[in-house]
């Protein structure tokens, strides 16, 4: 851990105590004494004495003695800087296009599905596109796509990994995606979903299309999804255009529903940035994700 970052915890943690910071307040106005800042702040002044002391091996205080008395000054420089880190982290939260607005958005679609799920098949026909070009030729993606030890690094979101995987790229084969989450808090390492499904067809560099259907936690499915991938040559690399067509949904189904976008418009990401990285490239475009219904 950095020099800075101790120092700002340290910081943290001795403006977090109340009476710290109702001192840290007084001293803002003016300099003043133990014995004043005690008066002032209905305290005793041995603990008074001690909140300082923490606060100036924190950097915010510094003191001198003047006579029999000791005299404290706010230093506010700590202060600056920690208000300037906390403006970057809430800027960085807020930006455009960032975690947080997809955040907020998948927020509104969740709450829109689920009133709109209100019987069967409330999702059938329901249909997103997803177009992204990628660094690499067309060979090196498709093995990204059909290879299990390969989809396995990018077939789920950010904040889930893939657990169990089974990818036959063959017509009729099985198709199998269990994941969990990456940092489980209650450490029981429970599986966050499933999804089974078989490949429709298989066209080497152009065409890979499959169903599959996220299982319900009984055991149910939710819905079923038609994912179709069209694969194209460009120069310098490739164009990957995604068509996922839902059918069978159930009322149970909402949640699931909600997240495609987000989720596999992330998985989609995350599948650019590792084919630049194996082509070599540092640059890629993530294209764009537009939904139709």
């Amino acid at each position: 851990m950095s020099r800075i970052l101790l120092a700002m915890e340290e910081l943290l943690a001795a403006l977090a105590d109340p009476a710290r910071w109702r001192l840290v307040g007084l001293l803002a106005e003016r300099p003043r004494s133990v014995g004043v800042l005690a008066r002032l702040a209905g305290a005793r002044q041995p603990q008074t004495t001690k909140h300082l002391q923490t606060l100036e091996r924190a950097g915010v205080v510094t003191s001198q003695r003047s006579g029999q008395r000791r005299v404290y000054a706010l230093q506010p420089a700590p202060l600056r800087d920690l208000a300037a880190e906390l403006s970057r982290l809430a800027d960085t939260a807020d930006r455009a296009g960032g975690a947080r607005e997809t955040f907020d958005r998948y927020g509104l679609s969740l709450e829109a599905e689920r009133l709109a799920a209100e019987e069967a098949g409330w999702a059938d026909g329901r249909s997103f596109r997803f177009h992204r070009s990628l660094a690499g030729g067309s060979d090196l993606v498709w093995r990204h796509l059909t290879e299990p030890a390969l989809l396995a690094r990018w077939w789920a979101p950010e904040d889930l990994r893939v657990s169990e995987l089974v990818f036959e790229a063959r017509p009729g084969g099985r198709v199998v995606l269990e994941y969990r989450d990456v940092e489980d808090e209650d450490g029981s390492d429970a599986v966050v979903g499933r999804a089974e499904g078989v490949v429709e067809d298989v066209r080497p560099g152009e065409r890979l299309a499959y169903r599959s259907s996220p299982l319900l936690p009984g055991g149910g499915v939710a819905f079923t999804a038609h994912v179709d991938f069209g694969l194209r040559d460009t120069r310098p690399g490739a164009a990957l255009d995604v068509l996922y067509r839902v059918t069978d949904s159930t009322i149970d189904s909402a949640d699931f529903i909600a997240g495609i976008e987000m989720g596999f418009g992330q998985s989609l990401d995350k599948l650019v940035a590792l084919v630049a990285a194996e082509a070599g490239g540092t640059e890629y475009d993530t294209g764009n994700t537009t939904q139709g219904v």
